[in-house]
């Protein structure tokens, strides 16, 4: 199915190839890079770096939504984030993307230079956030998660996980059409990780194209994540080829845009899969 991605002065067709979004957590405490990139300077150069290695995206957020994690303050958030927006959106052509759900956080990022709303609650949190979007006419990213971060992993139960998802993903692309947002502008995720068990998310992984059915670019984050230390006895730190084969499986099942932590090898997976796919390369 052809999707464009068409805003600003941003023009991108993501059926054409697997896109890549960089991830830049400026926290202390994210499960898989927390506090390497929370100092200013490291995050600007991490950032931008990872445009050199031919990211897409960049998604850039200021607050852990790691497991059983505490909601933070829009002002320490903002604090965060703001100073790492601006100096990489002076630096970089492609889109920033603001990982928050939080409707005065998105606002500022935007004003610094983000173009992109990425809100795992889906609009839920924070009504503000989808007239925010709505306003500025940017992307939004709809993730599925059940509860909160701080409950999300406390025995997630579901009938149909396919179809659960699946309708509540529809039902955040409806409510986001009723705030406004334009329909060509959203993006669904699924959620790894979010509310899932571990077999949850290997479910997830192998029905993606079912997902296809919703008529919206999928974006799907498995980096580093906790299901992938269990098959293979490793720390966050040392799933990268455990990631990397996440990353092919979901590009060849249907990803249009993969969201992880290291770039340049996932760049060159997706590139890969692409050309067996699709039977060129771009």
């Amino acid at each position: 199915m052809p999707f464009s991605l068409d805003w600003g002065p941003h023009h991108l067709r993501l059926d054409e190839r697997t896109h890549v979004m960089g991830v830049l957590n400026v926290t202390p405490d994210s499960f898989s890079d927390g506090g390497l990139f929370f100092e200013t300077e490291r995050a600007i150069e991490h950032g931008i770096s990872m445009v050199e290695e031919g990211a897409d995206f960049i998604d850039i957020g200021g607050e852990s939504t790691r497991p059983f994690s505490e909601p933070l303050s829009s002002e320490e958030e903002v604090s965060r984030v703001i100073p790492v927006i601006e100096a990489i959106a002076r630096e970089v052509s492609v889109p920033i993307s603001i990982d928050t759900c939080k409707g005065s956080v998105a606002r500022e990022a935007l004003r610094a230079g983000a173009s992109i709303i990425n809100d795992i609650s889906a609009l839920r949190l924070d009504p503000e956030i989808a007239s925010v979007a709505a306003e500025a006419g940017v992307p939004v990213i709809l993730m599925h998660m059940k509860g909160t971060p701080e409950n999300m992993q406390k025995n997630p139960v579901y009938g149909d996980l396919i179809w659960e998802i699946k309708d509540f993903l529809k039902g955040a692309a409806q409510r986001a059409i009723k705030a406004g947002i334009s329909e060509d502008l959203i993006l669904v995720d699924p959620g790894i990780g979010f509310g899932k068990t571990f077999d949850h998310n290997l479910q997830i992984i192998q029905n993606l194209s079912s997902f296809s059915s919703l008529g919206r670019p999928i974006l799907i984050g498995t980096s580093n994540k906790a299901f992938i230390g269990k098959i293979l006895g490793k720390e966050a730190h040392e799933r990268l080829t455990g990631t990397m084969a996440t990353v092919a499986v979901t590009a060849m099942n249907g990803a249009h845009i993969v969201r992880v932590h290291n770039v340049k090898e996932a760049v060159e997976t997706v590139k890969m899969v692409d050309a067996i796919k699709r039977g060129r390369v771009r």
